[in-house]
């Protein structure tokens, strides 16, 4: 296994590849006589080399004294509307709390920034009913059983057992139009959407959402859930931050708190910084780095009571998770589904109330988290008298565990430090500094696999 350094990591310098290697080459070099060195350069039609500019576009949005006043979504998404037309620039929310009933959908090249804690977003409460007549796949509308409590420009998610396969489809969309009860959408649904299938719609939505963009920014507010007064809804499809397939995405100093799904969410998103952040009481996930994702970094963040602080999904790669503190979520870390290569560093995991890393055993060796090390970490005091602190399971290779240090100030009971499974193999163990477990290492692999 190649080593994983903190520091070049840190710098990402081994990430850059092809086209990004070369822009990266051509815009750094600065011999006067280099012909490929790019100097001085000037605002070309297409090129996405440009000078720094000293200023781009800034809007305000408020409740009062603002370039755009509201305290709901709809001013809010006119402020990034009206920036990503000028080509990008800033959206400053001015101290206050604005109720949001569908998200903030973000656009490229726009940087929102709030007041700090005293820029409050928060979802309104949801209200959930059944459809009344059956949509089909093509249609772009629906009719709902009670629409009491649902309005235009609403964010809804509709929900369906699927006749052929037997599994849930989920579409998020906007109400448009409307006579009575019959809603037009914002785009056409794509699935068939049938009363025999338990059909609901919910005003369910994330915060911002983002798709399909690059550079972009979230900084310095505070996104409340309202978990309270609404419904599940998953991180695939939701949280406070959801993001869906897009790239160099930075979100800095926000709280997320008490989403009734995940706080910060991205899937199928490459580069992705989420630093000094506060994820906290959320239903499901403190931070998702979701399928696919590369190169994700992940710093100086709080991530406090979730079901699962930091959950790497599907094939995250080339990840960096470094100085973040993870207290009291049911797990700290998990990590699984082909997520090879990453690296787990300098971590607080404290109070996890059943596991405190843990390599998901999934489907054998081909889909198991590869390559992955986990150094200078600290962990205290994981879960019930039996609970393991670090749980290797599955068919897993190649991990590093190297200069963590295990503790439990609670009586021993029989609490185990490090767990590796039967199936696993070349499992690093280095320096590492285990105290107060009834075992400090529980090895259970045949003895000729080493």
């Amino acid at each position: 296994m190649a080593r994983l350094d903190a520091g070049a990591l840190g710098r990402r310098s081994f990430l850059l590849t092809g086209a990004a290697a070369a822009l990266a080459w051509r815009s750094t070099r600065s011999r006067a006589d280099d012909p490929l060195s790019v100097n001085g350069p000037r605002a070309t039609s297409g090129d996405v080399v440009e000078p720094q500019w000293d200023e781009r576009v800034s809007v305000t949005v408020g409740r009062e004294g603002a370039d755009i006043i509201g305290s709901d979504h709809r001013a809010l998404q006119a402020a990034v509307d009206y920036v990503a037309g000028l080509g990008g620039g800033t959206v400053r929310i001015l101290p206050g709390t604005y109720e949001l009933r569908n998200a903030v959908y973000l656009r490229s090249r726009v940087r929102v920034v709030g007041s700090g804690a005293e820029s409050i977003l928060t979802k309104a409460p949801s209200v959930e009913t059944r459809l009344s007549a059956d949509s089909d796949w093509y249609d772009q509308e629906i009719t709902l059983a009670d629409a009491a409590g649902f309005r235009l420009g609403d964010g809804v998610c509709l929900k369906t057992r699927n006749p052929h396969n037997g599994g849930v489809d989920v579409v998020k969309r906007t109400l448009v139009a409307r006579s009575g009860n019959r809603f037009k959408l914002d785009r056409a649904l794509r699935q068939n959407f049938w009363q025999q299938g338990d059909t609901t719609a919910a005003t369910l939505y994330p915060l911002f959402s983002g798709e399909e963009i690059t550079d972009f920014a979230i900084e310095s507010l505070v996104l409340d859930g309202n978990k309270a007064n609404n419904l599940l809804l998953d991180g695939n499809y939701a949280g406070c931050v959801f993001l869906q397939d897009c790239s160099r995405a930075t979100i800095h100093a926000v709280e997320a708190r008490s989403y009734h799904g995940d706080g910060l969410s991205w899937q199928v998103c490459h580069d992705v910084t989420v630093k000094d952040c506060y994820s906290h009481d959320h239903a499901g996930l403190g931070l998702h780095p979701g399928s696919g994702s590369q190169r994700p970094v992940m710093e100086n963040n709080r991530l406090e009571r979730n079901d699962i602080g930091l959950f790497f999904c599907w094939g995250v790669k080339f990840g960096v998770a470094r100085a973040n503190e993870l207290r009291g979520n049911r797990v700290g870390v998990s990590i699984g589904h082909r997520d090879t290569d990453n690296l787990v560093v300098d971590n607080l995991i404290a109070d996890s109330r059943e596991t405190g890393i843990l390599f998901r055993p999934e489907r054998g060796h081909d889909f198991a988290p590869h390559r992955n090390r986990f150094e200078r970490n600290r962990v205290v005091n994981t879960g019930a008298d039996t609970a393991v602190a670090v749980d290797v399971q599955g068919q897993v290779e190649s991990i590093q565990l190297v200069e963590n240090t295990l503790s439990e100030t609670r009586a021993a009971m029989s609490r185990v430090g490090i767990r590796i499974g039967a199936e696993a193999k070349d499992i690093e163990l280095s320096g590492n500094t285990i105290q107060g477990f009834a075992h400090d290492v529980q090895d259970l692999r045949p003895v000729a696999a080493g």
